[in-house]
Order: structure tokens, then C-alpha cells, then sequence
């Protein structure tokens, strides 16, 4: 085991998957008795695992915790040929791996896009699913014009200076000074050219996902109160209405709302799924 930056990592096992794509890392921890349900926490765009510390300290006594470093992100680069459901592919290869079977999912943003891949691939496998701050597939939630601009994202970014854009990104997604330093410390890791691509790659094959998708296992939507990247209170505020999935708001918290106001998180979160 090896110490992580904010020292949660001394409670996991860093491993690794290797495919023709290239290695994503991850690990693995937490309470792993043959009775502990898994969750498996996916981060957003930009960042890397270690914006879940605080719930892997908080869920590590009742759950098996897997977090990774989604493909371009953290440890787990260079990586070829991203699309969500290559994404979605190495997290099943890493749960055969670790011989289980269900999982709870847990995804941030971007994450909240592997999140949903997965369990349309792989819907026996999840037990529930956590969207954090992230926004659903489906193109009748999104204009053209707001679905024109996602295909600039990697455009925009490129024109920015490479220091005001890891601080613009750390900034815009933060309320809190831990939470700006957890992405600011992630994002610095990545090169420009890394980051432009992240937003090109992703958001396009985002785009592809035309179809709305429908889930029969629990689905709670979380938002922080402050999030304004973007039309992603607009679309969560959509989502629960048109899905009837509950949506919870977390007070004092931006875009990583996980991170900024992580206690209220964690207990909403925990109070949730004592109820599956």
C-alpha cells in the first residue's frame, strides 16, 4: 500500500488492469468481508481518485471501496481510443478482477457518464447509482445550442494560458479551499494538450448518447447548492422531474460537491443507502 496525498490511500491496494488501450489504476479497500456491499466511486473530468478521500474514510468500516483513476486521468495514461463504453469495459474487467459481482456507483460529473454506461451494459451488476452533480444521457434534455457549445469545450480551453486554466477549472468547479486544492492538484498533472483532448474526447462521445436511459435499480441525484458549471442544475432539476429520481441539494458546495461539503455528503449519501 501506498500513502496518498491526503493519507486516505494507507486504507487501499493500488492495483492495475492492463488491456491494448494502456493500464488503469486502481484501488481497493475498505471493509471487505464476503457480506459488505461494493461501491465503486468514479471521479469527474480533470480530477483523479483522490477527490473521494473523504468518503473513502467515511464508507471504508461498512463497504468494500473501490476508487480508480478514470483512462487520461491520474496514473491511468497514456491511454487509446476513449469512449465511454471502453470505459465502462475496463471497470467490469477490474470488478472480474476482484470477484464481485453487484455494485453501488457513485459518479461525479463526467464520472456520473461512466456510471451510466456501465449500467446499461452491465444492469445486473449494479445495485444503485449516485449521480453527483452530473447530468443524464438523453438528447431531449439538451438544445442545439447548448449541445453545439459542448462540442467547443476542448476549443475554448486551448485559447486559455496553461496556469489560468488549471486555476479557472479548479476555481469554477470549488467553494472550499480543500476542495480547490484536491482539483487544482489533480489538473496540474495533466498538460494542456492532456486537457483539451479530456474535453474533446469526452464531450463528443457524450453527444453519441442520444438515448435516454432508464434504470430499475435506485437512482439518487445529488446537486450542489452553488453548482454553476454550465446548465447541470438545470438538467438535474429535469431529470428528477421527468424520472421522479430523488434529488438531494448539499449546502455550501459547487460543482464537486463531494469534496466541498463533504460531511453533509457522506451523510446524506450513507442515510440513502441504508435504505437499498
Amino acid at each position: 500500500m501506498t500513502p496518498g496525498k491526503f493519507g486516505c490511500e494507507r486504507y487501499m491496494e493500488k492495483k492495475n488492469i492492463t488491456s491494448e488501450r494502456g493500464t488503469v489504476y486502481y484501488w481497493i479497500g475498505g471493509n471487505q468481508s464476503k457480506d459488505s456491499a461494493c461501491i465503486v466511486f468514479t471521479h469527474g473530468m480533470t480530477a483523479d481518485h483522490t477527490m473521494f478521500d473523504k468518503q473513502v474514510e467515511y464508507f471504508s468500516k461498512d463497504y468494500t471501496i473501490i476508487t480508480w483513476d478514470i483512462p487520461l486521468h491520474g496514473e491511468s495514461r497514456p491511454y487509446d481510443n476513449f469512449t465511454y463504453q471502453n470505459v465502462a469495459q475496463d471497470l467490469n474487467r477490474i470488478l472480474t478482477a476482484e470477484e464481485i459481482d453487484r455494485v453501488i456507483l457513485v459518479g461525479q460529473s463526467m464520472g456520473g457518464y461512466v456510471c451510466q454506461e456501465f449500467a446499461i451494459q452491465y444492469p445486473n451488476k449494479v445495485t444503485a447509482f449516485v449521480a453527483v452533480d452530473t447530468t443524464p444521457f438523453g438528447e431531449c434534455y439538451y438544445s442545439k445550442w447548448e449541445r453545439y457549445i459542448l462540442t467547443k469545450a476542448g476549443s475554448i480551453a486551448s485559447l486559455f494560458p496553461y496556469t489560468m486554466l488549471v486555476k479557472s477549472i479548479a476555481k469554477g468547479a470549488t467553494r472550499t479551499e480543500y476542495a480547490y486544492n484536491n482539483l487544482y492538484d489533480s489538473v496540474s498533472k495533466l498538460s494542456k494538450k492532456e486537457i483539451v483532448v479530456i474535453m474533446d474526447v469526452a464531450y463528443n462521445d457524450f453527444l453519441q448518447k442520444t438515448e435516454t436511459a432508464e434504470f430499475d435499480f435506485p437512482v439518487l441525484l445529488i446537486l450542489g447548492d452553488r453548482d454553476n458549471t454550465g446548465f447541470v442544475k438545470k438538467y438535474n432539476l429535469m431529470w428528477s422531474s421527468r424520472t421522479g429520481y430523488p434529488l438531494e441539494i448539499i449546502s455550501n458546495a459547487g460543482h464537486n460537491s463531494n469534496v466541498d461539503n463533504y460531511d453533509e455528503f457522506n451523510d446524506r449519501v450513507s442515510l440513502s443507502l441504508s435504505k437499498l
